[in-house]
């Protein structure tokens, strides 16, 4: 039986909820605020392996598997890319955007357009700095892209509940 985790913005705390399946598009009712929609989060997992021998997760189009898949997918070449080269840098991170379906806020698109361009990184942050601190790098597709000051300030690291909640 898996267990999801979802955040709820108006708490700012991150919930465990239990279900009976495998349900990648449920998304339940906060237990402190009863806020109707929960953002599903990705969370680290694990698994014996004989599933993905058969198949059987091939079949599954949840978050957590396409994440695992592309970390997988690019760790020996993150491993072997030259340091020096910021172009391959930006490649890697394209790569990882396509893998995962996440796609990059503007600030973060600029940035690597100038990486691929072949500018020192050092000096790309130095210049966009300030804009990159205030922009969530990665936007979900068919979301817009927010900032971390559109949401009133910083807030940090969510709490997490350890109560683990029926769904």
């Amino acid at each position: 039986m898996p267990i999801y985790e979802f955040y709820c913005p108006d708490c700012h705390v991150i919930f465990n909820f239990l279900s009976r399946a495998i349900n990648t598009s449920a998304s339940p009712v906060c237990p402190r605020c009863k806020r109707n929609h929960l953002d599903r989060q990705v969370s680290l997992f694990a698994h014996t392996g004989e599933a993905s021998e058969k198949g059987d997760l091939d079949d599954l189009s949840l978050d957590e598997t396409r994440m695992e898949r592309a970390m997988e997918a690019m760790a020996s070449e993150a491993e072997s890319i030259n340091e020096d080269d910021p172009r391959e840098a930006a490649r890697l991170m394209r790569k990882f955007s396509d893998l995962t379906g996440m796609e990059f806020g503007k600030g973060m698109q600029e940035a690597l357009g100038r990486m691929e361009a072949g500018e020192d990184p050092e000096k790309v942050e130095a210049e966009m700095g300030d804009l990159m601190e205030s922009e969530d790098p990665f936007v979900m597709p068919g979301k817009q892209a927010g900032t971390a000051g559109s949401r009133g300030k910083k807030r940090g690291e969510p709490k997490r509940d350890d109560t683990l909640y029926e769904m």
